[in-house]
């Protein structure tokens, strides 16, 4: 695959960013594409590996030496249909997918890995503008019918799948427009939204019908899904937010998530975003872009190594610093720090009160004397979530929850407690990556095909 010599030849390189004082005035994307001979370098840095571990890195099992070996033969198009025999939205996660393939590559061992997700996007970019990504309707219908609930990445996965199948398929989702969290969680800045809008033109090119500003279990009822379809997906997501349970989290300054522009914003005010994972990180750049006076992320775990030890972690997802476009527009970070109270008077936000806190045998420890107020206008909650909304659709499904709340199913047949329903993604798996859920989805597709025909040739 690639170069026999590629790795020892050529260094890493990757894309880059625009200038931050440019980037910060718009909310385009900003990541600069290598050009061809940069990529195709790259690419020949995969060292045919005897045992290709970024395999089982990848959540769904892309086939990534034979694309890396197809680009370095400058046959892009055929590296584009190998790339889409495992993902459906490559154009997703080659922007938004943490990369934990390039965690998983030999050459990480020594920090090198191939830039595998920059390929990636690099090769579903051109067939786009080539023209080659066309709608793959099937050749003949079968006669089943199958409602799609959610219209997040798992869904649509699931809903492109089983169309191609041949099955009528519809996706309801209860916004006014389709993508989950893909559209109202992601910021333009890091996927814009014309990506989405391209893909769902092929699938109703495909035969998917999509039913926006419809949510089963208030417009429509779930039991009528299950009279009027063969099998329904229950694909909703994870949307039961962790709760900010201290005293003064009830002002009208503590919000769930960045506002979107021309409603809330953080211009002129000090934002304090609560949590260090990726939504934090974007609630970072939407309020650096909205022009916050400044901007604090707090984390209440201890801050993690710079470098990871590779003789612990490879080729697992190794726990270390990670530093985002976003943090490098500006912020302060800190690590280790529990919230106690939201200070404010006639219900707007002053201040939030805070205590540093250490972990002793996995138990979180308050540190004496250690309390500190940090100056806030605007307090964003980016904590994760816990797992589905109960009310709704859940409840009148009556399906089956596991210990943590998630609609239960298996990886196998990926069914509920009910025949003929089935679940994926975030909804059955909690929150998660945008990659498990189209694998999930791609996966359930296949179960649900299963269901219906006896017999399935989709990809599991």
């Amino acid at each position: 695959m690639g170069k026999a010599t590629g790795f020892l030849e050529l260094d890493r390189s990757d894309r880059s960013y625009a200038d931050p004082k440019e980037r910060l005035t718009h909310y385009r994307e900003f990541v600069i594409p290598m050009s061809e001979e940069q990529i195709r370098g790259q690419a020949s840095r995969c060292m045919n590996c005897g045992i290709p571990y970024c395999h089982n890195g990848c959540p769904v099992n892309n086939i990534i030496p034979d694309w890396n070996h197809l680009v370095f033969e400058n046959d892009w198009r055929n590296a584009l249909e190998v790339l889409h025999s495992t993902n459906n939205f490559p154009e997703f996660t080659g922007r938004i997918c943490p990369a934990p393939c390039e965690a998983s590559c030999t050459l990480n061992i020594d920090d090198a890995p191939v830039t595998i997700k920059s390929i990636e996007c690099q090769i579903v970019d051109r067939g786009w503008a080539e023209g080659w990504i066309t709608p793959l309707p099937a050749a003949r219908k079968t006669g089943k019918s199958v409602a799609v609930v959610g219209s997040g990445p798992a869904g649509l996965a699931c809903a492109q799948q089983l169309a191609r199948a041949g099955h009528s398929v519809t996706v309801f989702e209860k916004n006014d427009r389709v993508g989950g969290l893909l559209r109202y969680g992601i910021p333009d800045f890091k996927m814009e939204k014309h990506l989405i809008n391209r893909r769902l033109v092929q699938m109703e090119a495909e035969g998917v019908e999509f039913r926006t500003s419809m949510e089963v279990g208030v417009q429509v009822s779930f039991e009528s899904l299950q009279q009027n379809y063969d099998a329904v997906v229950m694909a909703g997501g994870s949307e039961e937010p962790r709760r900010l349970d201290i005293p003064g989290a009830e002002m009208a300054g503590v919000r769930l998530r960045a506002a979107p522009r021309g409603t809330l914003t953080a211009t002129g005010k000090h934002v304090i975003v609560i949590g260090g994972g990726d939504t934090g990180s974007d609630c970072v750049g939407t309020s650096n872009r909205q022009g916050a006076a400044s901007v604090t992320q707090i984390e209440i775990m201890p801050k993690p190594p710079v470098k990871e030890e590779k003789s612990l972690s490879w080729p697992n997802w190794p726990l270390k610093l990670r530093t985002s476009s976003s943090h490098e527009e500006g912020c302060d970070r800190d690590w280790a720090v529990l919230t106690k109270r939201v200070v404010g008077s006639n219900g707007v936000v002053e201040g939030l009160e805070c205590v540093r806190v250490d972990w002793v045998d996995g138990k979180m420890v308050e540190m004496p004397g250690s309390e500190f107020t940090l100056k806030a206008d605007l307090i964003l909650l980016a904590m994760g979530f816990v797992g589905p909304r109960k009310p709704g659709l859940v409840e009148q499904s009556e399906v089956q929850l596991d210990a943590r709340g998630n609609v239960l199913a298996d990886t196998n047949g990926y069914a509920t407690s009910r025949d003929g329903v089935f679940s994926c993604g975030d909804m059955r798996r909690g929150q998660s990556l945008v990659v498990w859920a189209i694998r999930e989805g791609r996966q359930c597709a296949r179960a649900v095909d299963l269901h219906l025909m006896g017999a399935s040739e989709l990809p599991r």
